[in-house]
């Protein structure tokens, strides 16, 4: 008896060990993960985003961090929205991403990207009022541009679309996106946490410059891409009639 205790009690000594050792590699692990997130980005992995459904029907709200975790292969659909600002020439402005951001770093993009918050006037959809205050919110974080330059009522809502795109094995996005345009004079003062470079890119200019980026080793983030091959040059060749494309029926699907 006194033998069989002391094997009982050796072995329980030898799980204790092993499941403590487990907890610890499992804790390392994910301090591991959040020391390589810089520390501006960490601060807004908390944020509560809008989770939807493929049809745009909110159906509860997650973190930040959680709606772009990839799990097997796919991220939580969530609400965001893609904003194209155009001055009076018609010229795009186009954002280079830092180099820090979670997804897609150091990519050029439309304007401005982000998502409408699940909290107070940011939820709201009638007119997609909320992702245009989000819009106003985000712009002024990311481009440092006053908020009585992006007018709300000024911010013209078109269409929205839903597309997936892994960002690396860590992290990515699937997403139903409003878009968003503004046509204005605009002050720039880019945030160096969010936009490493910006540029005003003219219609007829956009090809070279996506060559350009591409032939130097950059890239364009998939929505953009996407955008920018199906939707933009329409939009982009009628500024002075664009309400003649709003088409808030359509959810166009790129998945």
């Amino acid at each position: 008896l006194i033998l069989l205790d002391s094997l009982l009690q050796e072995m329980l000594e030898k799980c204790w060990r092993l499941s403590v050792s487990g907890l610890a590699r499992r804790s390392l692990a994910s301090q591991s993960a959040s020391a390589k997130i810089d520390p501006f980005q960490e601060s807004l992995l908390s944020e509560p985003c809008i989770l939807v459904d493929d049809k745009d029907n909110p159906i509860g709200q997650a973190s930040k961090r959680d709606c772009h975790e990839m799990k097997e292969g796919s991220s939580l659909l969530h609400r965001a929205f893609s904003l194209f600002i155009f001055n009076p020439a018609g010229d795009l402005l186009l954002q280079r991403r830092s180099k820090t951001k979670i997804t897609f770093p150091d990519m050029w993009t439309n304007s401005c990207c982000s998502h409408p918050l699940a909290t107070g006037d940011e939820e709201v959809m009638d007119g997609a009022r909320g992702v245009k205050i989000a819009a106003q919110r985000r712009s002024n974080l990311e481009l440092g541009i006053p908020y009585a330059d992006i007018d709300v009522e000024k911010v013209q809502y078109l269409t929205r679309i839903l597309y997936a795109a892994p960002s690396d094995g860590e992290w990515g996005e699937h997403e139903l996106d409003y878009i968003l345009m503004l046509r204005g004079d605009v002050t720039v003062t880019p945030n160096p946490e969010e936009v490493s470079e910006i540029e005003w890119v003219a219609r007829k200019d956009l090809n070279s410059f996506v060559k350009h980026v591409e032939s130097t080793g950059g890239q364009l983030t998939p929505w953009f891409r996407l955008i920018s091959q199906n939707l933009l040059p329409t939009w982009w060749g009628n500024l002075d009639r664009i309400d003649d494309f709003v088409d808030h029926q359509t959810i166009h699907k790129f998945t």
